[in-house]
């Protein structure tokens, strides 16, 4: 498609339309989704199937993966959707209720906060911050625009069979819980390495940049593979990583820690990959006068499985999940749907279930209301979790434990690391200082 007439339907789009109240209850639910690749094309498939709720924009910086998005919603019976190159553009369009972003993580944070500012509801995916700046500014956005519904895309949290785990957890079903296991063995194969070449056609590379520095264009710095350099991505402590480490702070019923310590590195591969692809990442907590501790672990490549988790699939099977031990016994989830339980001494199984949720119907549903406290996984929770994500990189990342904070929101006596909670953003893709 001719990149002038992407530009003209998004600022006719803009222009043409009327400012909208909050959707009522039976009103239809205008969403457009921002990035529609992958994950993007999730989020389109699970608002296309909802009764009342129009996927009535697109908005992605190729044109070609934009295109493909259009026609595949037509290719399903439904109304083309607006197209959008610059999300600004589409945030001037008043006849859209919600936003729904997939777009990569160093985008999250300042598309959110755009779209708060602009009178948006917002569905983010995980991890919604891309260091521990953003996730202070998240909180911040969130307390400031009160009437606005922000979600966040830690999918686990809206299963029926993990909440009723959780409930077990608080219950006692394996007494007191001292430790959290998050699990992210998932089998990826070398990136290798790609060389600077011009940027491809149809591709509006420095808006994909946004708050990132100036790079040549590489393939590997482009689609899905940005997501092992540090300043698009958060390694898969951040990206599968941030499913299992929400659960695991969940279950645990804690917050922020106070010590965190990693190891690892970036082992068997020679490619371009700059963030590890094993990590262990240890948290100590102190919640009532109890100490607790969350371990988590990343592991790319062959691997056994754990506690059952990923078993009777077939061998290269992906083991992700979380282990709750307790005093009586442990408690363990598998992925997104499922949990087990073994009690005693003699490891005899306990309850279990397997249910999945719906993270984007929720979502729908506080939009509708208008009451932010139905939403199973709330922006704040998200931004907490995505806490741990970043201390455990910057621990990794300069080799020794970090004394946190909680009520300066920072390391004590660790002013490197301090200045790792930010970056230098590239005008005019600044997220705002908001607390």
């Amino acid at each position: 498609m001719n990149r002038r007439r992407f530009f003209l339907m998004g600022a006719t789009a803009a222009h043409a339309t009327r400012g909208r109240a909050p959707a009522g209850p039976n009103e239809r639910v205008r969403v457009a989704v921002v990035g529609s690749r992958r994950q993007g094309g999730v989020h389109i498939r699970m608002y296309s199937a909802m009764p009342n709720v129009e996927v009535a924009a697109l908005c992605d910086v190729d044109e070609s993966v934009l295109e493909k998005a259009l026609r595949e919603v037509e290719g399903a019976g439904k109304k083309r959707p607006a197209a959008y190159i610059d999300y600004r553009k589409l945030l001037e369009d008043r006849s859209i209720d919600a936003v729904s972003i997939a777009t990569p993580d160093h985008h999250h944070a300042l598309q959110t906060i755009w779209a708060l500012e602009a009178g948006k509801d917002v569905y983010v995916e995980k991890p919604c911050s891309h260091n521990m700046f953003e996730s202070r500014q998240l909180i911040a956005a969130q307390r400031k625009y009160p009437g606005r519904i922000a979600a966040h895309g830690t999918n686990s949290r809206s299963s029926p069979a993990l909440r009723e785990a959780v409930e077990k957890l608080r219950e006692g079903l394996v007494g007191d819980v001292y430790m959290g296991r998050g699990l992210c063995f998932k089998w990826r194969d070398t990136i290798g390495r790609a060389p600077a070449e011009p940027v491809p056609p149809g591709v509006h590379y420095d808006l994909w940049l946004g708050p990132a520095p100036k790079r040549a264009f590489t393939r590997n710095r482009f689609h899905y593979n940005w997501h092992w350099f540090w300043e698009y991505g958060t390694g898969d402590l951040g990206n599968q990583g941030i499913h299992e480490l929400d659960v695991a702070r969940w279950g645990l019923g804690v917050k922020y820690p106070r010590k965190v310590s990693a190891l690892g590195g970036h082992f068997m591969f020679d490619d371009d990959q700059e963030t590890p692809n094993t990590l262990t990442a240890l948290y100590e907590f102190e919640e009532g006068g109890k100490k607790k501790l969350l371990v988590f672990e990343v592991r790319h490549w062959i691997s056994n499985h754990e506690a059952g988790i990923g078993e009777g699939s077939k061998k290269d099977a992906n083991t992700i999940g979380n282990i709750f031990y307790g005093s009586k016994g442990y408690l363990a989830v598998e992925g997104y749907t499922k949990y087990y339980s073994f009690l005693g001494r003699e490891q005899q199984p306990g309850p279990g279930r397997q249910e999945g949720g719906n993270n984007w119907a929720n979502f729908i549903q506080a939009v509708r209301s208008r009451n932010a406290a139905e939403l199973r996984a709330p922006l704040e929770e998200g931004a907490i979790s995505c806490v741990l994500a970043h201390l455990g990189n910057i621990s990794y990342r300069l080799g020794r434990t970090l004394h946190f904070d909680e009520e300066n929101f920072q390391c004590v006596g660790d002013e490197e690391a301090n200045r790792m909670f930010t970056r230098d953003y590239r005008k005019p893709f600044v997220v705002p200082k908001l607390a």
